[in-house]
């Protein structure tokens, strides 16, 4: 008997199959689930009391969460994976070809094997909750939807569609999967289970409502091979400007819906099982499911905060700059509480409070909020000139200029106008917390929130413990942090914390690069290529020229010679040259975006012109080592306290190429010992800031970070 399945049979023959998989949060189909599933349509396509069958949900926000990420991360025969791929796609099709109508009732998440299950049912249902999502996301674990996903979508939705969905792994909600026509109805949540059968009966009855047309231009596209071919071709150029051609599975995917096009089921099916088999058992696939897993452990982490810890009913931000108005705005955004925002001038609340109105602006445009609801939120932005009202508030978040003194009396002073329990936060990139909070009564309560700018955007919050901070403190953050939508990373107080600190080397080498003659183009190509959203001299233009320097001889301060910075780093202080904000920096730029490196910049900083030549892979080398050498030293002194948790802060708070699987998963899959010889030598010709750290000898001799620091 099934334990994952039940199914119950109405007079009349409406039956409903129930989904719950015991001692789990979320349905998901591993190989036993499978098993059971087939079971299960065994024994149904022999009922002669069923006329129409309702597919539902024993979870409450989950419909079926896809494939066990494990089994597939198992998986080392490309055989075995092809296999697994085989066996889904023959269930399902066995689903498809019951002797009744199979309506899936969607009311929750509904994601990879889920949707392609839904797929092969003859109609899909789905709730108009916010929270219900139903897509393909397998290219970002690096597979192609293997269960039919492939095939069945363009058929049901149109090929552009479909290949926007497949090709970027999207997953979208109720109202858009009713408008592209992959759901056949949008049901209201209060009363979605009756609308359900009630849709359930007219089919029982002949009288299913009519599908959807699709649009006319998708028609036409479709219906030609010399339009398919364009949408294709156009597909193909996306996926290489986004990705570089380092995510093997977006393009392979298009190549199988291909093969689904033109040949059909059967053959797209083939292509599938094919696809998978090669995919499953490479490096990019089993480095996007490492990233997978850590970013699930870190959510775990944020959950089992929330439970006992005090809640934030109120919070306030000091500082209403681009960064202190994004929070301000998260916070009344996804939290759904006033917030009090301060700062000494109505100039720069004024501005912090139209930032924080644009951010939601586009999320009305995007249609994520309609414009009431977004009226509503503003609503609870509360700017001040002083400290009213903070007696009420439970959280304060600090983002003003990145100056110590400052910091610490602003602190001194708010600390004097709140309650003894109220959490102090800062948002400080670079600065002690135990210094920040010196004079603050309670330092137990004292914490760092370091938050990326764009607010809004980046995923990461860097939790600073400093030295008193209490446990329950940092539990509470980090349960804010998740109802903020953010993954948070715990880390120890010190200079630059870790992102920052690690960022920062990566950078300087990139400075004494230019120094040596290299072209900015060049440093910066060297590094996009190799999978970095971004170059690092883009980056120091981004972040502004001024606050990357600030940063830097504050860190080169702490680390002494092993971040020296070129003498000519003192002379970046022009205020007309900061990078994007003022127009001009390392690059010029026009309407916010980056054209071409500044012709002026070489003269202005004293250098020679660049000279250029000279293969890439050192360039990558000189930049990525010295991060991977500190990153061992953050290990050892406990600045983070995994591997884990420091590949999942760089690739969320710097965009470290997903492929890689991080910087420490990266480095071992190099090997350490390697990369120590690789310094050696570079210490040898370019001075001792490139000498191994004894932190990163020790791991080789462990046989990699990892198994070093797990």
């Amino acid at each position: 008997m099934s334990t994952a399945f039940d199914l119950a049979v109405q007079p009349g023959g409406l039956a409903t199959l129930t989904f719950d998989l015991p001692d789990k949060s979320v349905n998901v189909f591993t190989r036993t689930v499978l098993d059971e599933l087939g079971e299960v349509i065994e024994s149904l396509s022999a009922r002669r009391d069923i006329r129409c069958l309702v597919l539902a949900s024993g979870k409450e926000d989950n419909f079926v969460a896809g494939a066990d990420i494990d089994e597939i991360a198992d998986v080392t025969d490309p055989a075995l994976a092809e296999q697994g791929a085989r066996l889904g796609q023959r269930l399902f099709q066995s689903w498809n070809e019951l002797p009744f109508p199979t309506i899936a009732a969607v009311r929750g998440s509904c994601v990879g094997g889920g949707t392609e299950l839904s797929l092969a049912s003859d109609y899909i249902l789905i709730s108009d909750r916010k929270s219900v999502r139903i897509g393909l996301p397998e290219v970002r674990i690096g597979i192609v939807p293997a269960w039919g996903g492939c095939s069945r979508l363009p058929t049901r939705i149109g090929l552009t569609a479909a290949l926007d969905i497949i090709v970027a792994g999207k997953s979208v909600d109720g109202r858009r999967a009713f408008k592209i026509g992959l759901a056949d109805a949008l049901l209201p949540e209060p009363t979605f289970l009756q609308e359900a059968h009630r849709f359930a009966q007219e089919v029982l009855q002949g009288r299913p409502p009519a599908k959807r047309r699709r649009e006319l231009k998708s028609t036409l596209l479709d219906g030609n091979p010399i339009g398919r071919k364009v949408v294709f071709s156009q597909a193909r150029k996306r996926v290489l400007e986004r990705t570089g051609g380092h995510y093997p599975a977006a393009l392979r995917a298009i190549e199988v819906v291909e093969v689904g096009v033109r040949r059909g089921l059967e053959a797209g099916l083939e292509a599938e099982a094919r696809a998978t088999g090669e995919l499953a058992v490479g490096e990019v696939c089993k480095s996007l499911i490492h990233i997978f897993k850590l970013m699930e452990a870190a959510n775990r982490v944020g959950t089992a905060a929330e439970s006992g810890q005090p809640e934030i009913r109120e919070a306030a931000v000091l500082g209403a700059g681009v960064m202190g108005g994004g929070i301000a705005q998260l916070l009344a955004d996804r939290v759904d509480i006033p917030v009090r925002l301060k700062d000494v001038g109505t100039e720069p609340l004024a501005t912090g409070m139209a930032h924080a109105d644009a951010i939601f602006q586009k999320k009305v445009k995007r249609r994520r909020l309609t414009r009431p609801e977004a009226a509503e939120k503003m609503n609870l932005l509360l700017p001040s000139l002083d400290y009213a009202g903070f007696q009420r508030v439970d959280l304060v978040i600090e983002a003003i200029v990145e100056d110590l003194e400052i910091k610490q009396k602003v602190f001194a002073e708010v600390a004097a106008r709140v309650g003894s329990e109220v959490i102090l936060a800062s948002n400080t990139s670079s600065l002690s917390v135990d210094l920040i909070g010196r004079d603050t009564p309670n330092p137990e309560r004292v914490v760092g929130m370091h938050f990326f700018n764009p607010v809004h955007r980046m995923p990461l919050v860097e939790v600073i413990e400093g030295p008193k901070t209490s446990p329950r403190t940092v539990q509470t953050v980090l349960a804010v942090c998740r109802r903020l939508g953010k993954t948070p990373v715990v880390v120890q107080d010190g200079p630059g914390f870790l992102v920052n600190r690690l960022l920062t080397f990566y950078m300087a080498e990139a400075l004494w690069l230019l120094s040596e003659g290299r072209e900015i183009e060049e440093i910066d190509g060297a590094m996009s290529d190799w999978g970095m959203p971004m170059g690092p001299l883009a980056l120091i233009d981004a972040v502004g020229i001024d606050v990357a320097v600030k940063v830097s001889h504050i860190l080169s301060e702490a680390f002494g010679d092993r971040l020296a910075l070129p003498t000519w780093v003192g002379h970046l202080d022009d205020p007309r040259r900061l990078g994007m904000k003022t127009g001009s920096g390392f690059y010029l730029y026009k309407g916010g975006e980056r054209t071409k490196p500044d012709p002026e910049i070489h003269r202005a900083l004293g250098l020679a012109e660049p000279t250029g030549s000279g293969a890439l892979g050192p360039l990558v080398d000189r930049m990525v080592l010295p991060m991977v050498n500190e990153a061992a030293r953050c290990l050892a002194e406990q600045v983070v306290r995994s591997p884990s948790d420091l590949d999942l802060a760089m690739i969320l708070g710097t965009g470290f190429p997903p492929f890689r699987g991080g910087l420490c998963r990266w480095a071992d899959l190099q090997g350490i010992e390697h990369l120590v010889e690789s310094l050696a030598r570079l210490a040898e010709q370019h001075g001792e800031r490139f000498s191994p750290s004894e932190a990163l000898v020790q791991a080789a001799e462990g046989g990699g970070i990892y198994p070093t620091y797990s």
